[in-house]
């Protein structure tokens, strides 16, 4: 958003200036590293005339990647600037206008004093809280590019697992899409037309072949009030969809489907273990540890995980704790054990995490062989009846003239 800035430069002139930023706050920071006086700051009226179409460029335009940032400012770090001159340095090159101000506002906070923790923390919506715990540990040890070299393998790791759930969903999916068309296709067009043939002939039709007229008749004489319906249903199917994704309970729900919730509970544990397992070896204490972990999992193992905690703030182990609370296996269970010994817990979370990363990617290839082929089937059978009753009319009609 814009804000036209009234401001006293150190020269004493008045100059007026039109400053893009996210908020009023950031809009103030980019004109105090200036050296200038705020007189008076007014946000300026949007232009609502491109909205829809404005909004969502502008929003997809925006996405910010931790991922990329982490990269370059880990690039720019190891060639030996500083973490100012590293800002400044990505600042100049970003083209992204509201990225560039993301940045702008990093580099304001650190020319302020701020530590960059701080800076980052100013930014929740940004930066994740697992982002900035790891930087904030690394500014007590100044090990930022070891740190953010450890984020960008961990957030790599992770990315690779989503893309093969990602990508094992694409061909069912396009299925189901091309599938339900055909499907809403022969039930709202080609079966109405069919009734109307059929109305004139007077002769008797087995009954499930008239079940199905009876509806191309319904359809005919009802069609926009299925159409609203159908797309009302849509909407709301999608708009619940997108809440429940977004507040954990799409998960929750496939987790507790009968043969999967073993595999998602591996899932969980694996992303639980890898992130544990890369906040112990950046120095980050147990307990801070698992309280930035916890927004990670399901409301299941976010409960069992706060009871570990209790009991491991009490005095008993990590190990007898996760077993005590569910949150391992009897491979993870030996390899935390061992790690105790040895001192190299977070190694051996890091351990557990590559064990079952491979059965994740056993599982998801052993349920794409046999999903795809049990859906392709569905789709032809339902296609195939309808199909089949349509035509079962005809078979009868030839009968009666043979």
């Amino acid at each position: 958003m814009q804000f036209k800035v009234r401001a006293l430069t150190k020269d004493q002139y008045v100059v007026i200036e039109t400053i893009n930023a996210v908020d009023e706050t950031q809009a103030r920071q980019e004109i105090k590293s200036r050296g200038w006086f705020v007189s008076s700051i007014q946000k300026e009226a949007d232009n609502r005339f491109p909205s829809l179409t404005g909004r969502a460029l502008n929003k997809w335009k925006s996405t910010f990647s931790l991922l990329l940032f982490s990269k370059e400012l880990l690039a720019l770090l190891q060639a030996g600037l500083t973490i100012v001159e590293s800002l400044e340095a990505l600042v100049e090159k970003e083209k992204n206008e509201q990225t560039q101000n993301i940045l702008m506002t990093l580099l304001a906070g650190v020319r302020e004093g701020k530590r960059f923790s701080q800076t980052l923390h100013d930014q929740p919506t940004i930066f994740t809280a697992l982002f900035i715990g790891i930087i904030q540990a690394s500014e007590r040890t100044s090990s930022l590019p070891s740190s953010l070299s450890r984020f960008i393998q961990y957030q790599e790791r992770i990315d690779i697992i989503k893309n093969k759930i990602v990508s094992a969903m694409i061909y069912p999916t396009i299925l189901l899409a091309v599938g339900g068309s055909v499907t809403i296709f022969l039930m709202t067009y080609v079966v109405p037309k069919f009734a109307d043939v059929y109305k004139g002939t007077g002769r008797e039709m087995p009954w499930s072949s008239q079940l199905l007229l009876d509806w191309g008749n319904f359809v005919a004489q009802h069609s926009s009030t299925l159409i609203v319906s159908l797309l009302g249903l849509v909407i709301i199917g999608a708009f619940y969809l997108h809440r429940s994704w977004k507040n954990g309970e799409f998960m929750e729900l496939v987790r507790n489907l009968p043969g999967l919730s073993e595999s998602f509970h591996i899932y969980y544990l694996s992303r639980l273990y890898l992130t544990l397992g890369m906040l112990l070896d950046g120095g980050i204490p147990i307990v801070t540890a698992l309280t930035t972990v916890e927004k990670m999992l399901t409301s299941t193992m976010k409960q069992n995980l706060h009871r570990a905690l209790q009991a491991i703030e009490s005095g008993i182990s990590l190990s007898d704790a996760f077993e005590n609370n569910q949150l391992t296996t009897p491979i993870s269970q030996r390899l935390l054990r061992v790690g105790e010994r040895t001192g190299e817990l977070g190694k051996m979370l890091t351990e557990s995490a590559n064990f079952y990363e491979g059965e994740i990617s056993r599982w998801i290839d052993r349920f794409i062989r046999g999903f795809e082929p049990l859906l392709m089937a569905a789709i032809g059978l339902i296609v195939g009846t309808i199909v089949v009753l349509l035509y079962m009319p005809i078979f009868n009609l030839a009968d009666g003239f043979s």
